[in-house]
């Protein structure tokens, strides 16, 4: 782009003057990203981020039980409103068609999925729990030490959970015998 002699100082008095303006206080009002969204009929809540161990605020909004938008929260002293691109997309989780709602199961050996309830898969998950822990249970190890432990087992945490739930988690998996224990913000 050619400029002129003209044209430029035409553009320099122009930032002479912006600048000798905002020096007085005269400045124009700054949009600001942090501003949070206000929607006229959604109920305003805090929350967490489920995405990992930081543990980051958000807000959400919902209208009629529907997620309408999800933000930072800017009075969280973790993040201060500020939220990665995994926290930025956690409205797509709440509001996601392609998210599945049903049992799917597939046997195996099949090349077909099915729809199974809820109450199945609860039974079958239960039943698998029990029979793997019964073929794998070691009551004492190779020193006859008393150990009382199941290792064909383990257990993943996620950082969803909040603290209620990890203590729950790891007494429930404590008392299965599993030893193999670990949580998703430590990995």
């Amino acid at each position: 782009m050619k400029v002129s002699r003209r044209t430029f100082l035409k553009l320099s008095g122009a930032a002479v003057g912006a600048a000798a303006l905002a020096g007085l206080g005269l400045d124009a009002p700054v949009a600001s990203a942090a501003t949070p969204l206000r929607f006229r009929y959604a109920r305003e809540t805090t929350t967490i981020c489920a995405y990992c161990g930081v543990g980051c605020g958000l807000v959400v909004h919902a209208e009629g039980g529907e997620v309408v938008n999800i933000e930072g929260d800017p009075d969280h002293p973790i993040n201060k409103g500020a939220l990665c691109s995994k926290g930025s997309a956690m409205y797509q989780v709440a509001n996601n068609k392609l998210r599945l709602r049903k049992v799917k199961y597939r046997a195996p050996g099949s090349s077909r999925w099915e729809e199974k309830s809820w109450d199945w898969a609860i039974t079958e998950i239960a039943a698998r729990i029990k029979a793997t822990r019964e073929a794998t249970f070691v009551d004492r190890d190779s020193a006859g030490r008393q150990v009382n432990r199941t290792e064909g087992i383990a257990c993943l945490g996620g950082a969803a959970l909040d603290n209620e739930e990890c203590y729950l988690h790891s007494k429930l998996s404590r008392a299965l015998g599993i030893v193999y224990l670990e949580h998703q913000a430590r990995i």
